[in-house]
């Protein structure tokens, strides 16, 4: 399954949509997409699992750049 991270780099940085990264990542389980993240100390706000059409126009991008967990 692919999963979609939004975070801020900084694990104290406030919430702020200009300041909001994306990350993509390969994983069975959101669980397992939070511990892989772990080390990062980023602020995480939502992990959202990809799927159908959604996954779809994501790969189209040019910003998606699948990591493994």
């Amino acid at each position: 399954m692919i999963y979609k991270v939004y975070y801020q780099e900084g694990i104290t940085d406030i919430p702020v949509r200009e300041n909001t990264k994306t990350l993509y990542l390969e994983a069975s389980s959101e669980r397992e997409v939070r511990h892989y993240l772990k080390d990062r100390n980023y602020n995480i706000e939502l992990v959202q699992l990809l799927e159908g059409n959604y996954l779809e126009y994501e790969q189209a991008s040019p910003n998606f750049r699948l990591e493994n967990a």
